[in-house]
């Protein structure tokens, strides 16, 4: 990543936590209830899609705090090859299964994009401080405003409850503010290409 260290290992530290938290989840069995308890209609599914975002949400928080502390140490093609099949696949996975579509998308979206920055910052010439932009201008414009827009609708889905009614803060809202954490981090990498 271009630009200061301390932003840099600022956006690591967060990228880091929310990856961490995301896969931290994935502790729980998907499918059966902590207590042993049966499992209610329809619940193993939903836990299942849950786990599918806590994985793909882990894996970008995880891979951007790497990518922002080794910066071109790591060729672009291994990150390529980190993020380039779960793009495909959920791509796949998303035109074959109606079944949340738009959130298999938006994860696709984002490991391509991974992909995109990895291959142009090991592109790019002289990547320890100041130098011209690299990448597709139109390409990199349209995953900030993607990644932006994104980032605003997340946010005020956070503040804003059920109903349009105040939150209260509970653990529920702590996945949703990792996955804005982890957006806010690829709009912030976006940024300084």
């Amino acid at each position: 990543m271009h630009g200061p260290n301390l932003v840099s290992w600022l956006l690591a530290v967060l990228s880091a936590a929310s990856g961490g938290y995301c896969l931290s989840r994935l502790r729980h069995a998907p499918c059966l209830p902590a207590d042993g308890a049966p499992v209610p209609a329809g619940a193993g599914p939903r836990r299942l899609r849950a786990h599918e975002s806590d994985l793909a949400e882990g894996l970008m928080g995880c891979g951007m705090a790497a990518m922002a502390v080794t910066g071109t140490a790591v060729p672009g093609e291994v990150w390529a090859w980190v993020y380039g099949p779960p793009a495909v696949l959920l791509l796949l996975v998303a035109l074959c299964r109606p079944a949340r579509r738009a959130h298999r998308l938006h994860h696709a979206v984002g490991a391509l994009a991974m992909t995109y920055m990895a291959l142009v910052m090991t592109a790019a010439p002289g990547h320890a401080g100041h130098h011209a932009a690299a990448g597709s201008p139109a390409l990199t414009g349209a995953l900030l405003v993607y990644f932006g827009g994104y980032a605003l609708w997340s946010g005020s889905r956070l503040l804003s409850g059920p109903g349009g009614a105040v939150p209260v803060p509970a653990a529920a809202g702590l996945p949703r503010a990792c996955r804005l954490s982890v957006v806010i981090g690829m709009f912030a990498m976006l940024l300084t290409m």
